[in-house]
């Protein structure tokens, strides 16, 4: 049956529905999250810190904050700005390795925890210092400058168009450099197209799309479109990986993954001027498995991993590949309209309507059982605002880019 009215996102109910989730996301982190000592807490489910004196800060956290919080100050959120100094002055001032170079993935109020040169930490550098940079942050080039060089000679590979995972905190390969995987690509892909973005250099799109071509052309397009999450060094698939940290590296595949690559696919596509062909197609496809393989059409969400038989391995539902679900849906609608678009972002935000947003005491559930209870089994509480705000905005701009791009070229004007 054909959507009655048009697309959810061109009614006005709708578009104001999101901008009060977004807010609601917004004033319970703005005003719970920030850690005096430097960064940022984890919170409990009612907004309080898991651990006000002894918090372990990832990297992610406060450079997705500085993110997060750029695009509160582009939009015109007050407050918003002193976060993105406060994640900033984390990222360079606390973070940043000053005698071996790169940023060391976790710290507490006594310095490195896990001293590490993370990939997936990297990405996330680039993308806050790109973000900064749109509002003018006087950090924002400098850093620029210094994850790009560090990106380049330190975790790029030219053979393989694509970054190697990790270090130790002199650069020697972690665990004999013998692991490369897809989550970091991933991340660094959203990060390179924000950083074209807001610089216009573009090599930086040049490498987003040698790694779209790896992991996404030639990877899962050899599976039948599911996005493979552990390689050997040479990038050849390992079915058969495990790794004890289920939140990061859980073994067989991800379907959240394969709806975030359907919108970064398309962003990707769009930012390059829609001149590769694969990517349309490769977009859809990555959704409708996402949606045939992964989605509960039972209970409603998606199970947190598949095994390689397509059967629910780990059967939770997080909160993270909803969101990304939602997200991938608009953009599917944006530039590949059809009805069944358009019932599946119905289909998911009713599920995140009805599960995941904690309308008791603020900000969304992460996890919850397969039965859509909150559960705590990978996720101690609420970490971050950056899936849930970017689901609920990126529906509110252009799919041509970034939050970031769309918001400047709007703008502000939602």
């Amino acid at each position: 049956m054909a959507p009655l009215l048009g697309n959810w996102t061109s009614r006005v109910y709708h578009r104001d529905w999101l901008l009060a989730q977004a807010n609601g996301l917004f004033d319970f982190f703005q005003h719970n999250s920030v850690n005096p000592k430097g960064g940022f807490y984890d919170l409990d489910d009612s907004g309080k810190p898991l651990d006000a004196e002894g918090q372990v800060r990832s990297i992610h956290i406060a450079a997705r904050a500085v993110h997060c919080f750029a695009i509160g100050a582009l939009v015109g959120r007050p407050g918003a700005s002193d976060l993105v100094d406060h994640g900033m002055d984390y990222l360079w001032n606390h973070h940043r390795d000053r005698k071996n170079g790169g940023y060391f993935w976790s710290l507490d109020n006594n310095g490195p925890v896990d001293s590490n040169k993370q990939g997936y930490g990297h990405a996330f550098v680039l993308l806050a210092a790109s973000s900064a940079k749109t509002i003018g942050h006087p950090l924002a080039d400098g850093m620029l400058a210094d994850i790009t060089e560090v990106l380049n000679s330190k975790f790029w590979e030219p053979r393989h168009g694509a970054i190697a995972e990790e270090f130790t905190a002199d650069w020697q390969p972690l665990d004999g450099g013998a692991y490369r995987g897809q989550n970091s690509n991933m991340h660094l892909t959203e990060a390179l197209m924000a950083a074209f973005e807001a610089t216009g250099d573009r090599d930086y799109l040049t490498k987003a799309e040698s790694i779209a071509d790896l992991v996404i052309r030639r990877a899962a397009g050899s599976v039948d479109w599911r996005v493979a999450e552990h390689f050997d060094a040479e990038w050849k698939l390992d079915k058969t990986y495990y790794h004890p940290n289920e939140m990061f590296r859980p073994a067989g595949t991800t379907p959240g993954h394969w709806l975030e690559w359907t919108r970064l696919i398309l962003q990707l596509w769009s930012l390059g001027g829609k001149r590769i062909e694969w990517m349309p197609d490769a977009a859809k496809a990555l959704f409708e498995q996402s949606m045939a393989l992964g989605w509960d059409s039972d209970k409603g969400g998606f199970f947190y991993t598949l095994d390689w038989d397509d059967k629910p391995a780990k059967r939770n539902k997080l909160w993270w590949p909803a969101c990304e679900g939602a997200a991938a849906a608009h953009f599917l609608n944006e530039h590949l309209p059809s009805d069944y678009h358009e019932q599946c972002y119905r289909k998911i935000w009713n599920v995140i309507e009805r599960a995941f947003i904690d309308h008791r005491n603020g900000g969304w559930h992460e996890e919850l059982t397969e039965d859509l209870v909150p559960a705590h089994s990978l996720f101690p509480g609420k970490g971050d605002i950056y899936h849930a705000l970017q689901a609920c905005l990126i529906p509110l701009f252009p799919a041509t880019g970034s939050l970031t791009k769309g918001i400047t070229e709007a703008g502000g004007r939602l």
